[in-house]
Parts: structure tokens; sequence; C-alpha cells
């Protein structure tokens, strides 16, 4: 390399060839020389043809000739000779990698999560499921988690797409289709442009339909400020934006006497991080905008619908219980003082609920 000091190599690895002159021939012929000499100069000629010996394989491996023809060599065996590549992504129709995990054996569940979430805000309704008999596969959404970050389609028809694309793919069949608050938007928006072929039933956990912003059809609905504040937030600073959400109002963290636990929090900003940043500012809009009105009309199987009547990101009279006014054979069930994210403050009661709901 330019500028490196080369130290000279040994004589053997500069390709020079072993002496083969006898080392009796240049001593001095001395034929007055004592036994002791003797037998030093037999010691010396046995351990230089020892040397030489030693040496060849160094020869062989520092010339540049090819080895000879009658020579067999072996065939190296790769390191990753048996092991099997497999991968949990699927690739959509326009290009965008989603990633998902897919645990147990049974009837199918696929869970859609929240904002800026991902597939492990389900880790322990999945856990649950999964060890009582279910199959559970959750996906992260374009745009979170692992999934890959596309400029555009960060849209709850392209989360739809996605959705059904993934179940295509995986050939599942009579699923029960579980959203939680955006992923609620996301399983209403594909009921409504896919339908329900693949769907047995549905479940909604402090989902966002019918429509979260305030507008003359939804006088109920959150205002539009709140939705530009969540957005200047994330611009000015989404670390703290997903310490601060957290901390606060998802978790009911805010609440006269509740106890934050650092590593709920600690996990839903890690999670958030994940996410991208144009994906994540998309959203905001994709999951308060969006009137599913529509699409939970089309609903024609069971549905249960699951909300905390103290759930300060989506209240519950604009959301669950308008859901279930609108949606045929639904069954809404109030959490009583519960916050928004009961995935984690009302697990278990939650895992027995949905364990119910897949087993009836």
């Amino acid at each position: 390399m330019p500028g490196a000091r080369h130290t000279a190599a040994p004589a053997f690895l500069r390709g020079t060839q072993v002496p083969t002159t006898d080392p009796a021939k240049t001593m001095p012929n001395d034929d007055r020389a004592n036994p002791i000499d003797e037998g030093r100069r037999t010691v010396l000629i046995g351990g230089t043809a020892l040397a030489a010996a030693s040496l060849l394989p160094l020869v062989g491996c520092s010339s540049s000739e090819p080895p000879p023809a009658t020579q067999a060599t072996a065939t190296p065996t790769p390191p990753d000779a048996g092991i099997a590549k497999t991968m949990s992504t699927i690739t959509t129709k326009d290009g965008v990698e989603i990633y998902y995990k897919d645990w147990g054996t049974g009837p199918a569940v696929v869970f859609s999560h929240g904002w800026p979430l991902n597939a492990d805000s389900w880790e322990s309704q999945m856990f649950h499921l999964a060890s009582n008999g279910f199959r559970c596969i959750a996906h992260d959404r374009r745009g979170h988690g692992r999934s890959s970050q596309p400029w555009d389609g960060n849209d709850m028809d392209h989360y739809a797409d996605d959705l059904a694309q993934l179940l295509d793919k995986l050939d599942v069949k009579d699923a029960m289709l579980v959203g939680f608050s955006t992923g609620g938007g996301e399983v209403a928006r594909y009921v409504g442009r896919h339908g329900t072929k693949r769907v047995k039933k549905v479940a909604l956990v402090s989902a966002v339909p019918p429509i979260m912003v305030k507008t003359d059809s939804n006088p109920g609905g959150l205002p539009l400020s709140v939705f530009d504040g969540i957005r200047q937030g994330l611009v000015a600073n989404r670390a703290q934006l997903f310490l601060d959400i957290p901390s606060g109002p998802f978790f009911g963290y805010n609440r006269p006497g509740a106890k934050p636990s650092p590593g709920v929090i600690n996990a839903w900003w890690m999670q958030g991080m994940l996410g991208g940043h144009k994906n994540t500012y998309d959203s905001i809009k994709a999951f308060s905008e969006t009137d599913f009105t529509e699409d939970l009309k089309r609903f024609d199987v069971p549905t249960l619908i699951i909300h905390g009547d103290d759930d300060q990101i989506v209240p519950i009279d604009a959301a669950g219980r308008a859901s279930a006014k609108l949606v045929k054979d639904s069954k809404l069930i109030v959490y009583e003082g519960a916050p928004h994210g009961i995935t984690d403050t009302h697990k278990d009661r939650l895992n027995a609920d949905l364990l119910a709901f897949a087993k009836s």
C-alpha cells in the first residue's frame, strides 16, 4: 500500500529455492576432525534436511505456478452450507417491503397496530393467543418498524391494500382481524375495499373509525387543530413528542394516582422512533381525517368493539360507540376508566376477551 512500510520477506516467501548443496562439501576438509566434530556435522546435515522438508509446502504456496494436473484439489465447503435462507417479508406491487411475524399454528388471527408503533405492540396478545392454539400474524405497516419507508402512499387505501396482499401471499383463510387505533382504520378500509372473503370475524380495539376529526357531519370529533399540533410537535422534536405521548394521555399516566411504567414508555418511544419521519407525519392525516363510515357499513361478519371510556386519544363517543351503531352484528365492550393503550394497561382482560371471541 502507498506509504506503508515494507519488511523484507524471508527468502522462502520470495520464491527462493532451498539450497541443495551438501553441507559436508562446504566445510573445511580436515582429516584430523575428531568424532565429536563428525557427530556435529551429521546433526547439521540432518537438521538442514528436516528444515528443507518443512519449508516445501511454503515454497509451493509462494509459487505462481498452478499445481500439477495429477494433484487432487479439494472443493472448499461454503461456510453457509446447509443453512436455509428465510425472510419474514413480502414485497407489495408498488415495491414496498412489508415485515411480518407469524407465530403459532391453528386458526389465523391477524393484528394491525396503532400509530406510530409496529407489530411488537401486539406481543402480549399474540403470545397469549398463540399459546392457546391460534396462528398469530402481525405486520409492520409501511413506513413503520422494520418495513421500508416509501415517500408516498402513506394513506389508508395503501395500508389496506398492503394487508390484502399479505393475506393473499400467506393464503390466510377464515381469519379474525384485530385492529388497534390506526390499525382499526386499516382493518375497516380493508373490509371496505376487499370484502370478507378471507375474514371470519373482526375486533376493533380503541379504534379510530368512523372518523376522528370534527366535521359538519361529525360534530363530536376532535378539532383539526389537535392534529396540527401533533404534526408541529413531530417536526419540531419527534423524539420528545414520542416521550410525551406515552408519558401522558396514551396510557392515562397523566391521571391522578396513575403509576407510569418507564419500561412501557420506553418501548413506545423505541417503536415510534423506528418509523420513518415522513411516514409517521403523513399517517397523522390518514388516521384522523379518513372517513370510514361506508367501510363499516360493509361489515358482514361478527364484530367485537372494545373501548375504554377514559380514552383521551380516541374518545369513545365519537369512535367505539359510533362504530357499534354502524356495524351490523357487533358487540361493544366498554372498559370503565380505561385509557387508550389498553393493549398494555388492561392486557390480561383484553387477552381473555380476544381469546373468547376467537373461540366463539
